[in-house]
Order: structure tokens, then C-alpha cells, then sequence
């Protein structure tokens, strides 16, 4: 059983991984390869909006996605984009990222290499993900302006849309560990963690929500 003060606390740092951007005209519409095939959508509906002239589709595989994408997170990403009517002009893909911080070397490497000129990018990842996309490009790339984008959802939305709420609160939790440990192995920079935001992950470790922790002290973002 998930209690109250699970469910609040929970609630309470999905709300602190949300960055809040506005989406606004960038250079480049980056998307971040995971599970979850609403980044693609939402990169698509961005940029059918013209948000981004570009889109990248960044990820290889995982073993989340190894079966649901066994030809690559990127790939799938890019044939949905296509199923949504997206000229194959307008996609690029960078298939070899395991992680955020291989997402944003890889696909800043692959545009220099077109020689894209990029002053901002709209960064897509899943929601509570965005902070962590965030801060890991602001290290990585720091001459660009990043603006943060996910599928709009509430946390019970995304529960749902998971299908289980044990693990949505583990991910958070493991989320929220990397953005305080990872400034300090160099993998993307310091953000202000709100006492009721650290205080609330702390009950829910304490709670048993630690599967998607990492005790590696040089785990890659």
C-alpha cells in the first residue's frame, strides 16, 4: 500500500523535476530516448507547431527498451515521427547514446558535425525527467540556451499511464539522488534542492522507494 504521505511526498518532487519552460521558438528540437514514445510525439507536435526546423532523436538501447525497441530508442523514435508526418528531411539520428550525458555529447557532436549553427535548444525528455535533461545539457553544452519540454501530464496521469505507481515513485527517487550526487562527479551542474523537496525524498528512501538508486560513485548521467 502506497500511504498519503507517500502519494504527497511523491507529488511534491515530481512538481520539483518539472522545469516549468514555456516552449519557445530554438534552433534545434532534441529528444530524448527512453520507453516512453510520448517524447516523440511530443517533439513531433512541437514541431508541427514551429517550435524547431530540426528534430534530433537521440538513444540506443536499454533493458527497458531492448524488447519494445529492438532497433533502437532513436530509430522508433524517428519512425513514429515519420508515421506523424514528419518529412525524413527534418530528423536526424544519433543512435549510440546509453545515457542523458552521452544524449547531449552525441547529438551536439553529430549537428557541429553538419555544421548546424545552435544557439538554443528545445531539450524533450520524459516529465520527470526534465530537470535532470536540464542540468546535464547546461554542463555539456554550455554555449546554448536550453529549454526543457515533456508530454503535459499530472503525476496521477503519468501513474496511470505507467500502470505502476511503486515504480513512477522509484524513478523519481532515483531522478532526484542524481541531480545531488552528479554535480560533484562533473556530469551536469548544481541545482537548488528545496528543504521540503529533500525532506520529502527522504521519507520516501526511508519508505523503501530505492529501487532506481545508484551506488556507483562514477555512474555516468
Amino acid at each position: 500500500m502506497i500511504s498519503t504521505q507517500d502519494w504527497a511526498d511523491a507529488r511534491r518532487v515530481w512538481d520539483y523535476h518539472q522545469m516549468g519552460h514555456a516552449p519557445r521558438p530554438c534552433s534545434v528540437a532534441i529528444g530524448l530516448g527512453s520507453h516512453d514514445l510520448g517524447v516523440a510525439d511530443t517533439a513531433v507536435d512541437l514541431y508541427k507547431r514551429g517550435l524547431a526546423p530540426l528534430l534530433v532523436f537521440t538513444g540506443a538501447t536499454s533493458p527497458t527498451t531492448r524488447e519494445r525497441m529492438p532497433r533502437g530508442e532513436a530509430v522508433h523514435y524517428r519512425e513514429r515521427a515519420l508515421e506523424l508526418g514528419v518529412p525524413s528531411t527534418a530528423i536526424l539520428v544519433e543512435p549510440h547514446a546509453r545515457n542523458t550525458g552521452e544524449n547531449i555529447r552525441f547529438s551536439r557532436k553529430l549537428l557541429e558535425g553538419r555544421g548546424e549553427e545552435v544557439s538554443s535548444v528545445l531539450l524533450i525528455s520524459k516529465p520527470y525527467e526534465e530537470r535532470r535533461a536540464y542540468a546535464t545539457a547546461r554542463k555539456l553544452w554550455p554555449g546554448v540556451e536550453v529549454v526543457s519540454a515533456s508530454t503535459p501530464m499530472t503525476f496521477a496521469e503519468y501513474v496511470d499511464s505507467i500502470g505502476d505507481a511503486h515504480l513512477v515513485i522509484d524513478m523519481l527517487v532515483g531522478a532526484l539522488q542524481r541531480l545531488m550526487i552528479y554535480p560533484d562527479q562533473g556530469f551536469m551542474i548544481r541545482q537548488l534542492v528545496p528543504a521540503d523537496v529533500a525532506e520529502a525524498y527522504e521519507r520516501l528512501c526511508q519508505a523503501g522507494y530505492t529501487s532506481r538508486l545508484t551506488t556507483a560513485a562514477t555512474s555516468s548521467a
